[in-house]
Formats: structure tokens, C-alpha cells, sequence
């Protein structure tokens, strides 16, 4: 049985690839790779699944959003890390951009506050066999400071401010991806450097604000 047998959104998948990635920026082949080979429909709630591989966000309950694919692309495009990276994710959400990461580094370490997505993104993880993604439920504003530093960090909800902890936690020549703004949200690319950090603001955004301790600072 090939995977277009198998894998009923097989077409769609390559299509998203090619319509919605490789036609714009997204020119990394191995991210192009890896958003091929993720189901993204199996982070998607059944009710929404025939929209899965639409050029947009979707609704995963609990008032949190599975990112545009393109918006995944990019993000994981800007990180610039390879099979030895090892990559903090703020946001869980799905599971869904842990998945693309897991599909191109050695591990994820990923964190979700909404404990009942952090759940399930750790059960369609492991029952799709991403066995390099660790999984915490709780805040992330303070990251995973356990198993730093880290070669990139990819934030996806948006703090008002960019959280120190998190700058902490990467590598000399780091690279965090991370939307910032209350109400205008740009996507910030910001490198660690060795004597601070340099950021540089890619695109306009919109994300779910990130809560919990980011709110009080």
C-alpha cells in the first residue's frame, strides 16, 4: 500500500506544500519536508478535520487556535536548527508545530497551560510516534530551565514584553521566534548573542495572548 493509500489527505498535504509554502518564502527544504510528511488532520478536531490543510488557523477548543500551516512554516524556517538541535516550545496547543519540529531535530521540549490541550497534544504525539518530544503542562513563561540551553525557542501565543527567562535559556547564537504586542502583534526573530540579543521584527501577527505569569510582569 503506498501513502497516497494509506493517507486519504495525502493531496491536500502536498498541495498546502506547494500552494501555501514553496509559492511564497518558505524555501528550507527540509521544513517543505516535513510539513509533507505531519498529518496535520490528526491535530485537528474532528468537526474541523476537512478544513485541516486550509491556508488559515482552526479552532482546537478551549479558546486556543492550530496555527496558518504557513505561519508554522516560517517559524520553524526561522529557527534555523538542524537533527542535533535541541528546541524549547512555548504553546503546545495541538501538538501540531512540536510534530514539524520533532520531525527535524533531536529533541522538542514543549510546555501548554491549558491542561486539558496539554493532555491531549502528549496522547496524539505518542500515538503517532514523536518519541523525541517531552511534553509539560503548566506555564511557560519561565521555560524549562532544567534542560536548557537550547538551541531555539519557538513561542507561540503572545506576550505584551519578551520574557527574560526564556532569552536565559537559549545559546550563545540562538534563535527565538516569538509574536509580541497586546493588540498589533509582530513576529520577532531575536538572536542570543554574546553580549545580549538582537532582535528584528519579521511579520505582522495574530495570536492567542499568552497568560498566566506573562500578564503579571
Amino acid at each position: 500500500m503506498n501513502e497516497q493509500d494509506k493517507d486519504p489527505y495525502y493531496h491536500q498535504r502536498l498541495q498546502m506544500v506547494q500552494v501555501q509554502l514553496a509559492a511564497r518564502d518558505i524555501t528550507n527544504t527540509k521544513v517543505l519536508d516535513a510539513m509533507a510528511k505531519v498529518p496535520r488532520h490528526q491535530f485537528v478536531p474532528t468537526q474541523y478535520r476537512s478544513e485541516s490543510y486550509y491556508d488559515g488557523p482552526l479552532s482546537i477548543g478551549l479558546g486556543q487556535t492550530i496555527s496558518q500551516p504557513y505561519i508554522v512554516a516560517l517559524m520553524t524556517q526561522l529557527a534555523h536548527i538542524d537533527s542535533t538541535s535541541k528546541v524549547l516550545e512555548i504553546g503546545t496547543g495541538s501538538g501540531y508545530q512540536a510534530a514539524v519540529l520533532a520531525s527535524l531535530v533531536d529533541h522538542v521540549y514543549t510546555i501548554e497551560i491549558v491542561e486539558p490541550l496539554c493532555c491531549r497534544a502528549e496522547s496524539t504525539l505518542t500515538q503517532l510516534g514523536y518519541s523525541n518530544v517531552s511534553v509539560k503542562c503548566g506555564d511557560g513563561y519561565r521555560g524549562w530551565p532544567e534542560a536548557a540551553p537550547f538551541d531555539a525557542v519557538i513561542v507561540t501565543a503572545a506576550p505584551d514584553h519578551v520574557p527574560q527567562p526564556l532569552i536565559d535559556q537559549l545559546k550563545v547564537g540562538g534563535r527565538m521566534v516569538i509574536p509580541v504586542g497586546a493588540h498589533n502583534q509582530d513576529l520577532l526573530l531575536i538572536t542570543k548573542t554574546e553580549n545580549g540579543s538582537v532582535s528584528k521584527a519579521v511579520i505582522p501577527v495574530r495570536f492567542v495572548p499568552m497568560t498566566g505569569e506573562a500578564e503579571k510582569q
